[in-house]
């Protein structure tokens, strides 16, 4: 879904439009809103690039039983390769 904001209404924010999907990520995972792999994406950073985008915000990174499965699926995946 394509999602457009303004120029005018990020530029006195002075946030880049990456720093802005960074927030948007950041704020959706600490919400619960997002796992940490699709926060990731939509920040536009590697995993452990928003890893640190989350320690610089102070945002404890929740690991539950979801992404615990989905790392497990993963990890299966691979070893069928």
């Amino acid at each position: 879904m394509p999602f457009t904001i303004p120029d005018e209404l990020i530029r006195p924010a002075g946030l880049t439009e990456q720093e802005v999907r960074i927030e948007l990520a950041a704020l959706l995972f600490h919400q619960e809103r997002l796992t940490l792999a699709q926060a990731s994406r939509l920040a536009g950073l590697s995993l452990l690039g928003f890893q640190r985008a989350l320690r610089d915000r102070r945002i404890p990174i929740h690991y539950g039983e979801e992404e615990l499965r989905q790392d497990l699926e993963r990890v299966s995946g691979l070893d069928s390769r």
